[in-house]
């Protein structure tokens, strides 16, 4: 009895290639740059990560700092969508802040190395990325103090220090991710799990419902 014939898989089409190579080197380079800051980072890294030559990445990315640049804008891009989306909302929406700190968390666990990458190039100075970095960094700080001054937090506080309140609160959210190697040399836990995200998302949920709220704020100096 002859055997029955093997069917091969349909290949992808040449445009679905090209975005998941695309979609592959962004996520090397994420980890990359992330690891070792963009100096630190050579083409030749990230194509052997991906397993291809060096002069394709060129298919895709026409430099390295191009390619930086759409790491940061694949990142950076879902919370500003999230931001715009609150500031098309009514004020309930805004004054959640609880609800606001549970999804960018969430989205920040999509992209863990995203943190880490910021700082990274933060704590090196960051002097010839500034531009690409306040190009993409820049709006979130923008329009998330539009949001914050659409809060009760806006009157407690005051808009002076409404920027500050911003900060205090990205380096909280933040900071889970980019200190992430050292809480799991500390408590040999991995802060990135799914149980170690549920709880900081509670427990900041709690610190910043707590900062927005209408409790009169400290003295002002």
């Amino acid at each position: 009895m002859p055997a029955a014939p093997i069917h091969a898989l349909p290949a992808l089409p040449f445009e679905r290639r090209g975005e998941h190579t695309r979609d592959r080197i962004l996520d090397a380079a994420e980890a990359l740059f992330a690891d070792r800051g963009f100096e630190g980072t050579a083409l030749r890294d990230v194509a052997g990560r991906v397993g291809i030559r060096t002069p394709s990445l060129y298919n895709h990315f026409a430099s390295k700092e191009g390619l930086y640049a759409a790491v940061l804008e694949r990142g950076v891009e879902p919370l500003l969508e999230l931001l715009e989306e609150l500031l098309r909302s009514d004020a309930a929406a805004r004054a959640d802040s609880r609800a606001v700190v549970e999804r960018a968390l969430a989205l920040l666990a999509r992209r863990p190395n995203l943190p880490r990458l910021v700082v990274h190039e933060a704590l090196a100075g960051g002097h010839r990325l500034g531009p690409i970095l306040q190009r993409y960094v820049g709006p979130l700080f923008a329009r998330a103090q539009q949001v914050v001054l659409g809060t009760p937090a806006a009157e407690r506080w005051g808009p002076e220090r409404i920027p500050l309140l911003v900060l205090a609160v990205a380096q909280m959210v933040v900071g889970h991710f980019a200190i992430a190697g050292l809480t799991r040399a500390l408590s040999g836990e991995d802060p990135l799990s799914p149980e170690a995200l549920a709880r900081q998302t509670r427990f900041l949920g709690d610190v910043v419902e707590e900062l927005f709220s209408a409790h009169d704020a400290p003295d002002r100096i």
